[in-house]
């Protein structure tokens, strides 16, 4: 799952969403070309008329659920109708994203038969890990979405919102499996509602991130992709309250370090993952400053996202473990 959302974070980056044009296979292949010569006749026409008719289809369930002055954007939007120009680096690209996306698909589909072994332990772990497989062919659905519609904005958040519930879900269902039968730990209320605070400051730090580079990409296409440096700068407000939340999160986690020291031993797990956590911390900082100061280098945009998933996903994990823990002992 990790990787998937590295490689998602490449493909947006990179500008390869449009990479293969249709789906499941790529240019109607089930091995994309390498060449133009490869590429099937009129495949331009064809799949622009496929981009259209997927967008309108989507328009019309805006329009079922009261968003018509979306639904009327997407359907008046002119850039639908401009074909992408072949290029084999991000059809390949795109292709091992799908290719990523797909085994991690069947390691969840495998996950949710073999979580049934665990139904007379506790019957949530099967119904999580069911749940789950119909989420990532939903997530799937949006992600084309996504691509098809030129990048919409909220559909990109509710998108990188979905793969971070795909990854809390699965880290439910691990750590179910972990713990039946083990005591439940006593913690201080004060750490859990610390935990809990920097897990919901990650999540919309994270959403703002998206924010960010939805407005990046409407700076860029303005620019025509020309202008790199100055991309930043015209992204307004949003990437200032981008980098103060960004603060927030690090003084909270300073806290909650604080408070993860005073309540377990030095070798708890708990401490292991807050340690893990401010790694991940400082390295997202790092990719940060180069977004901001080297002109949006793609490398950084992608593990930038990475990263930020995986200070989520400590934090779960570690708000998990303080109920009950994977490992015995472990209290100061």
């Amino acid at each position: 799952m990790f990787i998937l959302i590295l490689a998602g974070g490449v493909v947006r980056s990179t500008g390869s969403g449009m990479g293969c044009p249709d789906w499941p296979k790529c240019f109607g292949r089930y091995i994309p070309p390498t060449s133009s010569s490869e590429l099937p006749k009129d495949y331009k026409q064809k799949y622009v008329a496929g981009r259209l008719a997927k967008n309108q289809r989507f328009a019309k369930t805006l329009d079922v659920f009261g968003y018509s002055d979306l639904a009327r954007r997407i359907r008046e939007d002119k850039s639908i109708l401009v074909p992408e120009e072949f290029n084999a680096a991000k059809t390949w690209t795109e292709y091992i994203n799908r290719l990523i996306g797909a085994a991690s698909g069947l390691f969840l589909l495998a996950t949710a038969v073999l979580a049934f072994s665990y139904r007379s332990e506790s019957k949530l772990i099967p119904v999580l890990s069911i749940f789950n497989v119909i989420l990532v062919g939903f997530q799937a659905w949006l992600g084309s979405i996504v691509v098809s519609t030129n990048l919409v904005a909220w559909v990109v958040t509710l998108h990188m919102l979905l793969a971070l519930a795909i990854i809390g879900i699965s880290i439910i269902t691990y750590h179910l499996a972990r713990v039946y039968g083990r005591p439940k730990l006593n913690v201080n209320q004060v750490t859990h509602v610390v935990t809990l605070f920097a897990l919901l400051i990650s999540t919309v730090q994270i959403a703002f991130g998206s924010e960010v580079r939805e407005k990046i990409d409407a700076v860029a296409g303005h620019f025509q992709g020309g202008y790199r440096d100055d991309w930043i700068t015209n992204a307004g407000v949003i990437f200032t309250q981008h980098r103060d939340i960004a603060i927030l999160v690090l003084v909270i986690n300073v806290a909650l370090y604080a408070l993860i020291r005073r309540t377990f031993s030095r070798h708890s797990l708990q401490q292991q993952i807050m340690s893990f956590v401010f790694l991940m911390l400082m390295l997202q900082m790092v990719t940060g400053i180069l977004l901001s100061y080297w002109a949006l280098p793609p490398f950084a945009q992608a593990a930038h996202v990475l990263l930020a998933t995986l200070v989520f996903s400590a934090q779960f994990y570690l708000m998990l473990n303080l109920y009950r823990s994977v490992k015995g002992g472990g209290n100061s």
